[in-house]
C-alpha cells in the first residue's frame, strides 16, 4: 500500500482516510514524503488557536499508528512541505524566531536530514517579508521557495517566491499569475520543475486553481480545477511526485466536518 490505502481514486475525488482526531478538531494538510514511506497531517481546534502535525511510517510493507512529528512543539506547526529530494522539510510555526523586531505570528522553518537524522528546525527569514504573517512554503528543484503571506491580520493574502542563493532565501516578489480571480490566493503547491502551481483563490469561498508558467517566466493559462474538485472550502493542495494525484482539504456541509480528499489530476494537467 504505497498510499495508506488500496482505495485509489480516478476522476471523482475521495476521502484519504478516516482519521482518528477528537470531535472538536478538524483535519487540515496531508502530503506524502517523497519516498512515499511518510505521510504528514495536520489538525487543529475549530477556534484554530493550536495545530499540531502527526506522521505515520511505512516499514515492512506496514504502517505505524500516527505520532506527533519530530518538529511539532508547544506552538502550532502547519503548512508543512518537502523539498523533491526528501532531505529538507519546510513548515510554518508560530515558535519565537528570538529576532528582534520580528512579530510573534506565522513564519517559516526548516529541517534537514543529516546522516539519517533531522536537524533542529532553523528559522528562515525572508528579508522584506519579516513583520508579514508567512506560511505554506513549497519548493522547486531550483530550490525556489512558493508561499504566501499577509498583513497580521490576515489582509491582503497573496502567493510570493524566493529564490535561493549558496542556501539563503533572497528578498520576495509576488508570483506574476495572470489570472481573473479574487485578489486573495494561499496555499500553494509548486510543482517540482515550476511547470505549474496550484492555489486556492480566496472569494467567498475558497476555490483551487492551477496555473502554468510560460516562456516568460509568467503564470498564465490560469483555470479553476474541475467542478469534482470545487465544491467548498477547497485548500492545502499537495500533489504525489509522480504527477497523478491531488490532496486537497474540503468542507463538508452534512456534518459541518473538514476532510482530506484526493483525485486523479492527470487530465487537468495533460488539458493545459
Amino acid at each position: 500500500m504505497d498510499f495508506l490505502t488500496d482505495n485509489i481514486p480516478e476522476g471523482t475525488p475521495i476521502e484519504f482516510q478516516t482519521y482518528n482526531i477528537p470531535n472538536d478538531f478538524i483535519i487540515h494538510k496531508g502530503i506524502f514524503s517523497p519516498s512515499l514511506d511518510e505521510y504528514y497531517y495536520t489538525i487543529s481546534d475549530r477556534q484554530f488557536e493550536q495545530f499540531d502535525v502527526y506522521v505515520q511510517r511505512k516499514q515492512n510493507g506496514q504502517w505505524s499508528e500516527p505520532e506527533k512529528a519530530f518538529f511539532n512543539s508547544e506552538y502550532s506547526e502547519h503548512g508543512m512541505s518537502f523539498a523533491p529530494n526528501g532531505n529538507t522539510l519546510y513548515f510554518s510555526s508560530t515558535r519565537p524566531t528570538k529576532v528582534k523586531g520580528i512579530p510573534e505570528t506565522w513564519h517559516i522553518w526548516r529541517s534537514s536530514k543529516v546522516n539519517g537524522k533531522w536537524s533542529t528546525p532553523e528559522f528562515i527569514n525572508i528579508p522584506n517579508l519579516a513583520n508579514k504573517l508567512v506560511s505554506h512554503p513549497t519548493i522547486s528543484n531550483s530550490g525556489t521557495m512558493y508561499f504566501h503571506a499577509s498583513n497580521l491580520d490576515y489582509s491582503d493574502m497573496d502567493i510570493y517566491l524566493s529564490k535561493n542563493t549558496d542556501g539563503v532565501f533572497e528578498p520576495a516578489q509576488k508570483a506574476s499569475i495572470i489570472a481573473d480571480t479574487p485578489s486573495g490566493k494561499c496555499t500553494p503547491y509548486v510543482s517540482p520543475s515550476e511547470d505549474y502551481l496550484i492555489f486556492a483563490s480566496i472569494g467567498e469561498d475558497l476555490d483551487l486553481m492551477i496555473t502554468f508558467k510560460d516562456g516568460s517566466g509568467k503564470w498564465t493559462n490560469t483555470k479553476k480545477l474541475n467542478e469534482n474538485i470545487n465544491t467548498k472550502g477547497q485548500g492545502n493542495p499537495y500533489v504525489t511526485p509522480d504527477d497523478k494525484f491531488l490532496f486537497f482539504t474540503v468542507i463538508d456541509d452534512r456534518d459541518d466536518s473538514w476532510k482530506i480528499k484526493w483525485v486523479n489530476i492527470e487530465s487537468e494537467l495533460e488539458n493545459n
